[in-house]
């Protein structure tokens, strides 16, 4: 059962829309196959309920009316009213698993809360609302309370019941407290379905939904992305990637190629970032950054383990920075369908390393103007440096440029004002060589351009057309993380050519 909507609502800051939440359901039974979904809890508040008719309006007419479940409460006859009205089929009554909580929160004794529980659950039945029942802080209860326990599931193997839900609700157990927990539960109520809710505080919530199906759980009840109170609970993705290559026995029917899908869409709706480290969905995930790991991949997919990216909807990628090697950018290179001699990889190898080094983000997308800077600067001798530059740009003030030129071996300095830092780089390079009596060729065209998808601290290209005196064009290329710095680039390439 898939809780996103309901317990990971409870992530804070996080409120779906009516569309949000149909659309959620819907991908969740139709594309990623989980057999039901809680979508709200009863008397939340009018946008609650009118997101649980629209859901259950189209559920109804699918076919799905007896998979969508809303969290309940023992409070004589409400929630049911609610539930009634919403077009409910399915409840998840809310008791107390715990001696500590119904003592302390319901003031009861064990008997008046059966007669309470009795009463809403026969109730639900007059009115063809199944029940399944939530034993919430059992996990404390097991630990602190466990004749209470067994109390309640003597007294609900009586009831008309599907299911009886178990929730580690503060997040608390080991995989060891889980797996016995379980285990003296299932021995003693061979017949009953029993579902495991794992939270996660301590970070053992996949650990311990794993400890539950070798022990016979029935059922597990899981978030996409980890949503849910505090630190969350168990992750759709994480559960279903380890009870496949853990637990083969059990069948689980997760569509493993639409998690990745789903997750991202989640992420968008609720406003809530999947850390690019976290298994199976992060961004990073599938990434080799180490150019040690692309070489044994190459040889013999010797960093590969059993969670291949393409099980989920991925790809495998490899990172461009300063720990690249070779490999990196030629596995980079293949995907591009390019290919470099030694030499020139190793020249392109060493411009990523550089680029990794000054903390800039290279990506494949990248390669190919890095190789068209690389390469296109070993066409000439650089006898021209521009070896240093001040561009100033305040407002109410035209921008200027204070330059320092080296060529072939004699230094320049100038300053101008222009239109733009670039221009006024420009005109104070134009006054360079007006003292060496030459002029520069003409600017033509100037054109930047980033790779598809990249955010703005992406490598750009400058690419600039100029044409000289006697009517030759030719083009240079500037590469950088700043835009003017890349147009400099490109102008230290052309007065090297020229």
């Amino acid at each position: 059962m898939d809780t996103t909507l309901r317990d990971g609502e409870q992530t804070s800051g996080v409120s779906f829309s009516i569309s949000e939440k149909l659309t959620i359901t819907q991908l969740l039974l139709e594309e990623l196959h989980v057999d039901r979904v809680e979508i709200a809890s009863a008397r939340v508040s009018d946008g609650e309920f009118q997101a649980v008719k629209s859901i259950l309006s189209w559920a109804e007419t699918n076919g799905y009316a007896d998979r969508i479940e809303v969290l309940s409460f023992v409070d004589n006859g409400v929630s049911i009213d609610w539930m009634i009205n919403a077009g409910v089929k399915v409840q998840n009554l809310l008791t107390k698993g715990s001696l500590n909580h119904l003592t302390h929160q319901l003031k009861k004794t064990p008997e008046q809360h059966f007669a309470e529980i009795k009463h809403v659950i026969d109730l639900a039945g007059s009115n063809n609302i199944a029940t399944n029942v939530y034993l919430e802080d059992w996990s404390n209860g097991m630990r602190n309370s466990p004749e209470y326990v067994y109390q309640m599931l003597d007294f609900l193997a009586t009831q008309a019941i599907k299911r009886i839900l178990l929730p580690d609700t503060l997040g608390i157990l080991t995989p060891g407290e889980t797996a016995k927990f379980i285990t003296d539960i299932k021995s003693k109520y061979p017949e009953v379905h029993f579902d495991f809710h794992a939270h996660n505080d301590y970070d053992l919530g996949t650990a311990n939904v794993l400890e539950a199906v070798k022990c016979g759980i029935s059922g597990l009840h899981l978030t996409v992305n980890g949503m849910g109170e505090r630190a969350g609970n168990a992750a759709m993705a994480s559960a279903v990637a380890v009870i496949k290559d853990f637990a083969a026995e059990v069948d689980v029917q997760i569509k493993e190629s639409s998690i990745y899908k789903v997750s991202k869409l989640v992420e968008t709706f609720s406003g809530v970032r999947i850390p690019s480290n976290k298994p199976i969905v992060g961004d990073h995930v599938f990434t080799q950054t180490a150019g040690i790991h692309a070489d044994g991949d190459n040889k013999n997919n010797l960093y590969f383990n059993d969670l291949l990216p393409e099980r989920f909807g991925r790809k495998r990628s490899y990172a461009l920075g300063k720990t690249s090697g070779k490999a990196n950018i030629e596995k980079n290179l293949q995907e591009l369908g390019l290919k470099l001699n030694d030499a020139d990889l190793k020249k392109v190898t060493q411009r990523v390393i550089e680029l990794g080094d000054k903390k800039e983000t290279v990506t494949k997308e990248d390669l190919p103007y890095i190789i068209s800077d690389v390469l296109d600067s070993n066409l000439y001798e650089e006898k021209v440096v521009v070896e240093s530059y001040v561009l100033m740009n305040s407002m109410g003030l035209r921008p200027s440029a204070t330059i320092s030129v080296v060529i072939e071996g004699e230094k320049f300095e100038e300053n101008a004002q222009g239109d733009g830092q670039f221009d006024a780089f420009m005109n104070a390079l134009t006054k360079v060589y007006n003292k060496k009596e030459r002029s520069l060729p003409k600017l033509i065209d100037y054109a930047v351009r980033i790779a598809p998808g990249s955010n703005s601290d992406a490598l750009c290209e400058t690419i600039i057309t100029w044409e000289t005196d006697n009517m030759k064009i030719f083009i240079t290329r500037g590469l950088d993380s700043d835009q003017t710095v890349c147009a400099i680039k490109a102008t230290q390439k052309m007065l090297n050519i020229i």
